[in-house]
């Protein structure tokens, strides 16, 4: 792992910590907003989620099943062994 990667992750904890104390004050200051905002984002995005879900199932484009005969191939006869 490199410096860069543990960088990122330190980076990814301050900002945790950061939204999180942020959130709890909303909470103690009783702010409709505290509850509202992180709901809307969770909503919008499982919303989004289903809607690439479904437009990936809409646009796929599969080629028809086409029943091949299997191919008949000669046993290999193993190893020449001289004796």
């Amino acid at each position: 792992m490199n410096d860069s990667s543990r960088t990122q992750g330190g980076l990814i904890c301050i900002g945790v910590v950061i939204v999180g104390a942020w959130f709890l004050l909303g909470l103690l200051q009783q702010s409709y907003w505290a509850i509202a905002i992180p709901v809307a984002v969770l909503v919008f995005f499982v919303l989004g989620l289903s809607f690439w879900v479904g437009y990936t199932i809409a646009t796929i484009q599969v080629d028809p099943y086409q029943d091949s005969e299997p191919d008949v191939r000669e046993p290999d006869p193993g190893p020449n062994v001289d004796e």
